[in-house]
């Protein structure tokens, strides 16, 4: 989740920079780097490290100018390095630009670049926009048209600041999936990834929807369509927000507006992986013996991985905890083994130790990390990201969800390769899978609805959580989200074993929270739900099927979905009920106690 801050106006341009990447210091970065402009002339200073140590080392301070860029990185394409630290410059040296999000095509427009002659400093995909900048720039008089004409090239989510040197009075901003937001002065303006890192200087301002760029001068600004250069009105708008509330976008915790930020997380997942998936898939397909490990949050997503490959690459892996891995399957680990290792930070160190054996045992390890760069990356065979971003709350949210996205395309290109489920059927899963992130913004528009649940759940002592087949993994994830949190005993158990034990456990007025996708276990389902109600449990049925309703005290409805794609979906209100419980009952669910982020020791 890189950060973008640009300025121009009467100011010291590197000042007032520094001052905006320090208040976009909470959305996580590897490094820094800074452009500004003098006239004609740009100057360019960046490199991995804390911005305080680069402002010290690089004198970012003592750069000459009142325009200019300034970017933090969360490194997706290339390890975090000096030389793949933000902005980037095209051969010239006359064009320099910072870049959040993902170039899916960065890769095909690179070798076309490439034959044309162009010379590349770095390994990242942002690289690859100023380049193309550049060559438009040849048959091209306006540099506007130049730039227009390069994002129409351009596949895959971005948000950029763009300066060029023969153009001093200017600079240039545009949104395509990825946040950018125009601040409006007096006699200067801005452009950032997110209000706080303009707030100290200006309340209006003005927001960009995607397919739009801003020409930003020091005393006047206009918005324009990419598609047509058609120019558009925008409205000034004040924002009344402490810096505290602008870091968090008005959200009062981090874990909310993480939650909320799901949608665009599972999208960038997508379109980060849709280039390398499929010779991955390929790659695994030869392996016949499969093993997920994984601790906590990444455990849940990995037996969705299980359930995924069983019906659709028709192969039954393994699913074990990290922890356990080394002591119970390092015998039964070699070389036609394939260990898949699932950690949000590349650093858990039950996870990064299960890796190690089982490349010392001769397997094939496949990662599937958000972390560019962590440890995990620098032991696997082969890496997967999550491209979530930087994720604060302690408890996981879309960086889970990220996870399911990865897992789905894995999946599916296993199964193309390997023919093992009908095309047709898997070309349907593509198609509803770039339907997902909407499905999870109609499941946040049930917020509301969610927060008044969680006032008539506030003295609960104790919930239960239960699912079959594929619904498993997420009642064990929504029991685990309410226990991290809130504080509330819960379990998730397997529907079927209700009967087996758990059931007398049950009172008048427990809560008995199912997750209920319509598919083939369904009726099961609604069997087990009655058995809890016959017991006095409440009732709480989180689907999409007429059926529920007849067993359901409340039900939480959800948007049509395939049921192998429901994970990525049904989560989300559990999420949110968690967290509201966590508030109402005066937990911090950003910081919840004896927890980690991370868990680096054993």
């Amino acid at each position: 989740m890189c950060g973008i801050i640009g300025y121009i106006g009467d100011g010291r341009a590197c000042e007032i920079i520094v001052k905006g990447l320090k208040r976009l210091e909470y959305r996580g970065y590897d490094s820094a780097g800074i452009v500004t402009g003098d006239g004609e002339r740009l100057y360019i200073r960046k490199g991995a490290g804390r911005i305080d140590e680069l402002v010290q080392r690089l004198n970012f301070l003592e750069m000459p100018g009142n325009r200019g860029l300034g970017h933090t990185r969360w490194a997706t394409h290339g390890v975090p390095n000096d030389t793949n630290a933000h902005p980037h410059r095209d051969c010239t040296g006359r064009i320099a630009l910072v870049h959040n999000g993902i170039i899916e095509n960065f890769a095909e427009l690179k070798e076309e670049l490439l034959k044309r002659g162009h010379r590349f400093e770095s390994d990242t995909d942002s690289e690859v926009i100023a380049h193309l900048i550049e060559e438009e720039l040849k048959f091209e008089g306006s540099f506007e048209e130049a730039l227009r004409r390069a994002l129409l090239r351009l596949k895959g989510s971005f948000a950029l600041g763009v300066v060029y040197s023969g153009e001093p009075d200017r600079i240039y901003f545009v949104r395509n999936e990825s946040p950018l937001v125009l601040g409006i002065g007096e006699g200067e303006n801005f452009g950032a990834s997110d209000v706080p890192a303009f707030l100290e200087y200006t309340n209006k301002v003005v927001f960009l929807d995607d397919g739009e760029y801003a020409v930003v001068k020091p005393d006047s600004w206009e918005v324009k369509k990419i598609k047509t250069g058609e120019r558009v009105h925008k409205e000034v708008k004040r924002i009344d927000w402490s810096l505290e509330m602008a870091e968090k976008s008005g959200f009062p915790h981090f874990m909310l507006k993480e939650i909320f930020e799901q949608p665009k997380a599972v999208m960038d997942a997508i379109h980060g992986n849709s280039g390398v998936i499929a010779g991955i898939a390929k790659e695994i397909a030869a392996y016949d013996k499969i093993v997920f490990v994984a601790m906590g949050t990444s455990y849940h997503a990995a037996l969705v991985g299980k359930y995924l490959f069983q019906r659709l690459v028709k192969k039954v892996p393994i699913v074990e905890e990290a922890s356990e891995f080394r002591y119970e399957f390092g015998d039964l680990v070699d070389e036609k083994t394939l260990v898949i290792a699932i950690t949000q930070s590349g650093e858990t160190a039950d996870t990064l130790a299960a890796m190690k054996l089982a490349k010392k045992r001769g397997a094939k390890v496949l990662a599937i990390v958000n972390v560019v760069g962590s440890m995990a990356t620098r032991i696997a065979d082969m890496t997967l990201y999550t491209h979530a971003g930087p994720e604060i709350g302690v408890a996981a949210t879309k960086t889970y969800t990220t996870q399911l996205a990865v897992l789905t395309m894995l999946t599916i290109e296993t199964a193309k390769f390997l023919g093992t489920t009908e095309r047709e059927k898997l070309l349907m899963l593509e198609e509803e899978l770039k339907k997902v992130p909407d499905a999870i913004s109609k499941a946040l528009e049930l917020h509301g609805v969610i927060k008044e649940l969680a006032e008539t759940l506030t003295s609960s002592r104790d919930a239960f959580y239960i699912g079959r087949g594929i619904g498993f993994p997420t009642a064990l994830e929504g029991a685990l989200k309410l226990k991290e949190i809130s504080y509330i005993h819960a379990e998730g158990l397997s529907a079927g074993e209700l009967k087996h034990g758990p059931l007398a456990l049950l009172e008048e007025g427990v809560p008995v929270v199912a997750v209920a996708p319509t598919g083939k276990t369904l009726e099961k389902l609604i069997s087990n739900v009655e058995e809890a109600k016959a017991r006095g449990a409440r009732a709480i049925v989180v689907g999409s099927s007429e059926a529920l309703k007849r067993v359901a005290d409340t039900l939480i409805a959800m948007p049509p979905l395939d049921e192998l794609l429901s994970p990525m979906v049904y989560v989300v209100p559990l999420q949110l009920m968690a967290y509201h419980l966590a508030v109402l009952r005066g937990n911090d669910p950003d910081k919840p106690r004896n927890l980690a982020k991370s868990v680096t020791v054993e």
